[in-house]
């Protein structure tokens, strides 16, 4: 017996039931994880509330982030071995391979070994949110040296990955907050810049700090009205990666500043780079090096006990962290 979280239904943080189960043995190709920490994702309070992509099939687990110790191997696995540290690369389905408890079976291909230097806490926090910066920024819009990167949503664990990416390649990234309560946050997260979008304007503090030119990529997980200024403040032959719908209001097309500046303007899904191998693989030798260097460090905002999992969902809700939610078991 393990104890797993469910949902028998949808609602607030309080559907979150912590039960006693059994957890069946691994699939030919999958391996069984003793759960030791879990990277929270806003993804999973979206298919708590019935606001995202997949449906539940009631009860159900939920869960896409993990680390721990091997405690089983499926009979096709002869890379991992029971007792290995290792953490999960976020699968495509958030229910099937829920991580949300002391035990989670998993796809093994998706299974890194952990680097030595890295806690478990530190690796839960971090394949989500590295992926999709890497899939974004570096497969996508192969971002380098002297580019100039703006990232919206800067306080989230992806806008802060993608802040330590950007250095990694010698860009300079300019984060996009609201209010100018987490500029010096964000600053001391890895942001070469700040802009406070409240009390400055866009694209004139953009294109002064860019010299004229524009940033080059820009990583907006928000449209709604600020696309517009996104676009204006980009240079000629940019992209914008668009990886979310966070904004409530109506996303403008900006015709003619795309025209003008022959922009391109990317959907962008961490699906895509899951389900290639070959880019999956680039990222991993990316994401390995870096963790294992130093240069990529999740930066975790808080952690909570496995029998605080309501409380720590009401925490990633209320939107106040800057770095990633762990929950420890």
């Amino acid at each position: 017996m393990a104890r797993i979280v469910r949902i028998h239904e949808y609602g607030d943080a309080s559907v979150l039931k912590l039960e006693e189960l059994d957890v069946h043995a691994p699939a030919a190709d999958e391996i069984q994880i003793g759960v030791k920490a879990i990277g929270l994702n806003r993804a999973e309070v979206m298919f708590r509330n019935h606001a995202y992509l997949q449906e539940a099939d009631f009860p159900s687990r939920l869960g896409y982030e993990a680390a721990g110790l091997v405690t089983a191997v499926g009979s096709e696995v002869t890379d991992i071995k029971e007792g290995d540290s290792v953490a999960l690369i976020p699968p495509l389905d958030i229910a099937r391979w829920g991580t949300y408890g002391e035990l989670a079976n998993v796809p093994a291909h998706l299974v890194v070994k952990n680097p030595a230097n890295l806690s478990f806490e530190e690796a839960a926090a971090s394949w989500m949110q590295y992926v999709t910066a890497w899939g974004a920024l570096i497969e996508q819009a192969k971002l380098q040296e002297g580019d100039f990167v703006l990232v919206t949503a800067a306080s989230s664990s992806v806008g802060l990955a993608a802040f330590q990416i950007a250095r990694m390649v010698g860009a300079t990234p300019i984060a996009i907050t609201r209010t100018r309560a987490k500029k010096q946050a964000l600053l001391d997260a890895g942001a070469a810049h700040v802009i406070v979008s409240d009390e400055e304007d866009i694209v004139e503090r953009v294109m002064a700090l860019t010299n004229g030119q524009g940033a080059r990529v820009v990583f907006d997980p928000v449209g709604g009205p600020s696309f517009e200024p996104l676009t204006q403040s980009m240079a000629r032959g940019g992209i914008l990666l668009q990886y979310g719908a966070l904004s409530t209001e109506p996303t403008p097309f900006p015709l003619f500043t795309v025209l003008g500046k022959s922009l391109t303007l990317k959907g962008y899904l961490y699906a895509e780079i899951v389900s290639d191998l070959a880019a999956l693989a680039r990222a991993k030798s990316f994401i390995l090096e870096g963790l294992e260097s130093g240069g990529l460090r999740p930066l975790i905002a808080k952690t909570f006990a496995l029998d605080d999992i309501q409380e720590a969902h009401k925490f990633l809700e209320a939107n106040q962290q800057i770095g990633k939610i762990v929950v420890t078991v």
